[in-house]
């Protein structure tokens, strides 16, 4: 059997990630400088050689775009099976959802613990905190969040371990993929960029993190394409 390794990219960056704003169940498309990041990861997956047996995304729209567009770059579109999973979703940030990250994260959350920034603290504190600001009512609180997320990420694993294994290519959320992670070690990843790749091995039912936010792809796919257009 062959190991079995899931690579989870952070989808490309959005309208809303260039201007600030907490994304989470709101949806905004890639940028013209979103897609060419994802082509960039694609043709860098391309250039490593890696085989992918199976694609999984959130349902959200970003996460389908980015897939679309790596499959193209692999030659995969329609050649792996592919289906959406809602509970590898962003966190939904509820009645702030779409609101300026500065907002929330660096004024309404730190006041609420009387803190001085978001990162003191933990997943489980900011989640609940999220629960109690919002109003209207959407926002999950951890056992939930965490729970969805665990169990997202662990089907698709069970999935392709039952096959044989090989590797799965998955496109979901940055903190989402930081919960995940956080799950299987207790480390925090902050600020994982978009089109980047977390590595994570599965085997005997546990996890195994091997990386965190590798930017090596987008960089040799970008080298490639740099390349291309000397040569013309």
């Amino acid at each position: 059997m062959a190991k079995t390794r899931l690579y989870l990219v952070r989808h490309g960056k959005t309208m809303f990630n260039t201007i600030g704003r907490a994304q989470g169940w709101s949806d905004t498309p890639l940028t013209e400088v979103g897609e060419r990041g994802i082509h960039e990861l694609g043709i860098g997956l391309r250039e490593a050689g890696l085989d992918f047996k199976l694609a999984r995304s959130s349902d959200s729209g970003r996460t389908i775009q980015t897939m679309g567009i790596i499959l193209e770059e692999l030659g995969l579109t329609d050649q792996i099976p592919y289906t959406f999973d809602k509970r590898i979703r962003e966190w939904c940030f509820g009645s702030f959802d779409g609101g300026y990250d500065g907002e929330l994260f660096m004024g309404v959350m730190p006041r609420v613990f009387n803190i001085e920034h978001v990162h003191q603290l933990s997943y489980a504190e900011l989640a609940e905190g999220l629960v109690e600001v919002d109003t209207a009512g959407w926002a999950e609180n951890w056992e939930k969040l965490s729970g969805r997320i665990w169990e997202g990420f662990s089907a698709i694993a069970e999935e392709l371990e039952a096959a044989g294994g090989g590797n799965a290519l998955v496109v979901s959320h940055g903190m989402t993929i930081g919960t995940f992670v956080y799950l299987i070690n207790r480390t925090r990843p902050h600020g994982l960029d978009n089109g980047s790749v977390t590595v994570v091995d599965y085997e005997d039912g546990k996890f195994t993190v091997a990386c965190v936010g590798d930017m090596s792809y987008r960089e040799a796919g970008a080298k490639v394409m740099e390349e291309e257009v000397e040569a013309r």
